[in-house]
């Protein structure tokens, strides 16, 4: 299985369930790890036959600052099956942090998995 990963990526959103929170923009960082079989692409060198990370990080970043949300659990959810039906992405891992979310800690947030880790799907143009 083959893993691709994008670190760290930044996106101002609403979220929180309080007045206050849902008159400002907030940062959310998101990590995320994606089963993926990449021996196509490898083969053939065209992106393609690759699950493009641009792609993803773009599709993220204007599906998170574009909505609402009360808790980081829909978030989640909600990021877990839009990667999942979108990208085709068979298994993900998804962590969250919400930095801002308390004065005394760097950040707060979740991690889940979702899908099967050991069937990656093989990337083919058009997912």
């Amino acid at each position: 299985m083959d893993i691709l990963y994008i670190r760290n990526l930044r996106v101002e959103a609403v979220i929180g369930i309080f007045s206050w929170e849902k008159r400002i923009r907030q940062p959310i960082h998101v990590d995320l790890e994606m089963a993926v079989d990449i021996r196509r692409a490898a083969e053939t060198d065209d992106i393609n036959h690759a699950l493009d990370y641009k792609k993803v990080s773009h599709r993220l970043t204007e599906f998170i600052a574009h909505n609402e949300w009360h808790l980081v659990e829909t978030l989640a959810e909600r990021i877990a099956g839009l990667l999942m039906e979108e990208f085709g992405v068979s298994w993900l891992k998804l962590t969250l942090s919400k930095p801002a979310a308390l004065p005394a800690a760097d950040s707060v947030g979740l991690i889940i998995e979702r899908g099967d880790k050991h069937a990656p799907r093989l990337f083919e143009p058009g997912q």
